[in-house]
């Protein structure tokens, strides 16, 4: 990506965009109204979008992830990059910057469920160590297609360690 790629939270000034990547992502998308609550009313999410600036252009949002801090556990409630920015790595970097800062508030795990077909974003989330834990059945209610619940433990300061010491970057040890 030639792009300038900038991982920053999200402001009530990027909802119309983050919206539009919401519909362009899901079959079920948030209302416009819950990224609102979430950046207003909720002290426990953490919202992040990335934003790119293509050519000197005014920046652009391409990607949002939301957490919610419950406990000692975030679970990410959603995750989503624009169609046209698939597959360069915007999500890893979303997801990076999620766990990193959810750990610095004292998570020792994470969580998510994930559409059992997704293949592409299971293969991601086993990359930071997520794994199958349960199935919630026919809980996408489009197509009651079922959920993976993906989990990883062990959050902590050799988590952060261990994110800090991969090479993000090269594609070939994502796969190690």
């Amino acid at each position: 990506m030639t792009d300038r790629l900038v991982i920053r939270p999200m402001q009530l000034s990027d909802l119309g965009q983050v919206h539009k990547i919401d519909l362009n992502s899901f079959s079920m998308p948030w209302p416009a109204s819950a990224y609102e609550y979430e950046l207003t009313e909720n002290p426990y999410s953490l919202l992040w979008i990335a934003e790119v600036s293509p050519n000197g252009e005014a920046p652009a949002v391409v990607g949002i992830i939301v957490v919610w801090l419950i406990l000692d556990e975030a679970h990410i409630a959603s995750i989503a990059v624009h169609p046209a920015y698939r597959s360069q790595g915007i999500a890893r970097k979303l997801l990076i910057t999620a766990l990193r800062e959810s750990v610095r508030k004292g998570s020792q795990i994470a969580t998510l469920e994930v559409r059992a077909q997704n293949l592409i974003a299971q293969k991601l989330y086993k990359r930071f160590k997520f794994e199958v834990v349960g199935k919630r059945v026919r809980y996408y209610r489009d197509n009651n297609e079922d959920a993976l619940i993906m989990t990883v433990t062990g959050l902590g300061p050799e988590y952060l360690e261990w994110l800090g010491q991969r090479d993000w970057q090269d594609d070939a040890s994502l796969d190690k």
